[in-house]
């Protein structure tokens, strides 16, 4: 999920570049995510919004953005999304919140405001490695003393040297800052969305599809279907209820139903390997940046649906 319409399209973009069948993206305020997913997630990671400073020697625009009060902003924010986050998370599972930013308010100051508030939550201690340090509770005392300091706040800070941070100065990356959360309880059976199981259905009522399958496919994609206009998708296994969602992907798409036709989608190609192809041509990589620049090539064979690939790599479809 991502609340900004741009961003969440650029979310739905790299679960297909990457290959991810079984991801539903979706663009909504997590407190809207909350009354739709009570209870429901084995593990949430909440990438948060935050004042960007572990991005400075990237970028430069986010130096022009920063200010005290920008890092005040957005420690309340966290605090809010961590809210919906929490009751979105099963009894016995875990939350992982993580920034971008040196700033103590939005990384110590955060999760010790937010475990103050949760006593059902505990950090779990993570692996720590080459440039990777233990969180650090000092940097809270001028900084962000949000709560009387008392026994039990005493012993929630204590337990803050088990976050972690990410130095530039010390690793290959940029600036950042995690900690891993647990909800107390034991993950159990099954949970459902408010809104239940989607409805789809079944590959025999998408005539089009059936007959690319067959003709160009080895490997079968079993499962429920789903349509948006001439849009078709391969939904995840027990996909929530879509009802009252803005989603932008709904498992895999793949591809568009023309009359008596069916022509693959980019994300269908990218799903799968050469060898699950029935008609593949791999290229040199002078020829794949070519195709990838939109060229056409010479090429002989059976005519129809071809699996492009370099070097065992699928990039796209080709047609013969």
């Amino acid at each position: 999920n991502e609340i900004h319409p741009q961003r969440a399209k650029i979310l739905s973009e790299n679960i297909e570049r990457m290959g991810v069948v079984n991801a539903l993206v979706t663009n909504h305020e997590p407190a809207v995510l909350k009354a739709h997913f009570g209870e429901y997630f084995d593990r949430i990671l909440v990438d948060a919004p935050c004042s960007g400073e572990g991005m400075f020697r990237k970028n430069e625009e986010a130096v022009k953005e920063w200010s005290p009060e920008n890092v005040s902003m957005c420690a309340g924010r966290q605090l809010d999304i961590l809210e919906s986050a929490a009751g979105m998370l099963r009894p016995g599972g875990t939350m992982v919140y993580s920034t971008c930013t040196f700033a103590p308010s939005e990384d110590e100051g955060t999760i010790n405001s937010f475990l103050a508030e949760h006593l059902e939550f505990s950090l779990v201690e993570i692996p720590q490695f080459a440039g990777m340090e233990p969180g650090n509770p000092a940097y809270l005392k001028n900084s962000c003393d949000r709560d009387t300091i008392t026994e039990e706040s005493r012993k929630i800070r204590n337990e803050l040297t088990k976050t972690v941070r990410l130095w530039p100065h010390k690793l290959k990356g940029e600036g950042h800052f995690m900690a891993c959360l647990r909800k107390e309880g034991v993950l159990t059976g099954e949970t459902f969305s408010t809104g239940g199981v989607q409805k789809g259905f079944p590959e025999g009522e998408c005539r089009e599809w059936q007959e690319f399958e067959k003709q160009y496919l080895r490997k079968e994609l079993a499962g429920q279907y789903l349509k948006f206009g001439d849009q078709l998708y391969l939904m995840p296994e027990n996909m929530p209820s879509l009802k009252g969602l803005k989603v932008l992907r709904a498992g895999l798409h793949l591809g568009t139903i023309k009359k008596d036709r069916f022509e693959p989608s980019h994300a269908l190609a990218l799903s799968l390997r050469p060898e699950e192809a029935v008609l593949t041509h791999d290229l040199t990589v002078k020829e794949a940046e070519e195709y990838l620049s939109g060229q056409t090539f010479q090429a002989e064979g059976e005519k129809g649906w071809y699996l492009i690939s370099v070097e065992g790599y699928s990039l796209g479809w080709g047609k013969l």
